[in-house]
């Protein structure tokens, strides 16, 4: 079993932010997009200019996951006005849980989604909620087990393309 260390994101690690968000996020989504789009979304969704203004945000939290001193994963959950829809006080959004391809069914991504669940007991909020692309049945199947359930659907834009999500709550 790997040694997994959750470490809250500052502002000083805004570099290795940028650079597993893109890892993680082209490691997942580029067999099914196209390279227009996955490098308009990787240009602008993981510029360093929005990262650290995120970083910035009290309502904004980043974890990694490090192994062995090596970042491998992450999550980004939000409060308040910076959840990306519903903006409900009473309720926190995991925007991103990334892990790297290498380390997929090692538990990883269950720790930072265990993180989310306590900072979001700990908060006291009545949910969770998230939205995962419809053709990401891995992730689907991943949240479900962990007790989520779809409540609805939105548009994601990745680059020009317009994809549906599946929203998925969590209820504390």
């Amino acid at each position: 079993m790997l040694n997994i260390d959750i470490k809250k994101v500052l502002q000083s690690n805004v570099d290795q932010l940028q650079k597993i968000g893109r890892q993680t996020f082209y490691e997942t989504f580029a067999a099914d997009n196209s390279e227009e789009n996955m490098n308009k979304y990787l240009q602008e969704g993981f510029s360093i200019q929005k990262l650290s203004g995120e970083l910035q945000d009290i309502n904004v939290q980043f974890y990694f996951a490090i192994c062995d001193g090596i970042t491998i994963g992450y999550i980004k959950i939000n409060f308040g006005q910076s959840q990306t829809e519903l903006k409900e006080e009473n309720a926190l959004e995991i925007e991103r849980i990334y892990v790297l391809k290498d380390f997929h069914g090692k538990r990883v991504g269950q720790l930072l989604c265990d993180k989310a669940l306590q900072i979001a007991r700990d908060k006291n909020v009545d949910y969770v909620w998230l939205g995962v692309w419809e053709k990401n049945p891995g992730a689907i199947n991943f949240y479900k087990k962990n007790g989520f359930v779809e409540f609805d659907k939105h548009i994601f834009k990745l680059g020009h393309d317009e994809q549906t999500d599946i929203m998925m709550k969590f209820t504390l």
